[in-house]
């Protein structure tokens, strides 16, 4: 495909880490998958011994990005930053790659679950609560019961420790796992990703958030109508009102305004590797 500026919602880049087609939403990269072609991505890199982190990501999370030069670095030093929201599948296709779709974090759990279960990869789960967990771990099993589940854990709700944190990687590394499944909120989990990647020799860490709560029977997904709809986010609301209605008073019209302006060439949104935590990549300094 050919190769454009940086600059539009509209405009592929490259995502140095993968070699993969992305384009460029307000800064962030967004990468050119569906939910096959990311589970065979995963796959392909734990078969390489490749050490990555995934993000997957919404419209709430590319406006919160955009007050967060360290979150937004994050994202764009991922593996991969899937479309887990439909207004960034439209803007995939409208830039141009017409086989991308939706991969929302309950369906990509499920999708690599299936597809590991016949080469043995060896999950861990990390995050929510420990009855949550037992629920979550329970149902894994029982809809792929050749999985292999090493471990799980659930961290307390308070910063951790240095000590702590340095206990919590042993007993991940201990685990053997290929695959740690992060099930907090966002951006606590792609902040724990991205200072714990260098620390873990788990090939892939992916930030799932409520795919834990859901997978365990916790919390009502929005039917999938809805969901292709573009108006999962009302429903969500109508479930979760009070906790939820200031975010979207903000996050809706404030994508709506700034995605015009990139659409229009009025503001530019250039992709900048420029603060780096203690896992950044070297190769990640060079501007897209």
């Amino acid at each position: 495909m050919r190769k454009q500026s940086a600059d539009s919602s509209q405009d592929s880049v490259l995502n140095q880490t993968t070699s993969l087609e992305c384009i460029n939403v307000l800064g962030v990269r967004i990468s050119a998958v569906n939910l096959k072609s990311a589970t065979g991505l995963i796959q392909k890199a734990i078969e390489d011994g490749r050490k990555e982190y995934v993000c997957v990501r919404d419209a709430h999370g590319v406006v919160r990005c955009q007050d967060d030069p360290e979150l937004r670095s994050i994202h764009n030093r991922a593996f991969l930053v899937t479309p887990d929201g439909m207004p960034l599948v439209w803007a995939l296709k409208r830039a141009g790659h017409a086989e991308s779709d939706r991969v929302y974090g309950p369906d990509l759990m499920l999708s690599v679950f299936d597809a590991g279960s016949s080469k043995g990869l060896r999950h861990f789960l990390y995050g929510a609560t420990a009855e949550t967990l037992e629920q979550l771990q329970a149902r894994l099993l029982a809809k792929f019961p050749q999985a292999r589940i090493v471990g799980s854990y659930a961290p307390p709700f308070r910063k951790l420790s240095t000590r702590e944190e340095t206990e919590i990687a042993d007993q991940l590394n201990r685990s053997g796992a290929d695959i740690i499944w992060v099930g907090l909120s966002s951006p606590k989990q792609e902040l724990w990703m991205a200072r714990m990647r260098d620390r873990l020799e788990a090939s892939m860490l992916i930030g799932v958030g409520a795919a834990f709560d859901f997978h365990a029977g916790l919390k009502r997904q929005a039917p999938r109508i809805i969901q292709r709809s573009g108006f999962e986010w009302a429903f969500r609301l109508l479930c979760e009102p009070r906790r939820l209605w200031r975010r979207y008073a903000v996050v809706v019209p404030t994508f709506i305004s700034l995605t015009a302006f990139q659409r229009l060439g009025l503001r530019k949104f250039p992709i900048e590797d420029a603060v780096f935590g203690p896992s950044a990549p070297k190769e990640a300094a060079a501007k897209v």
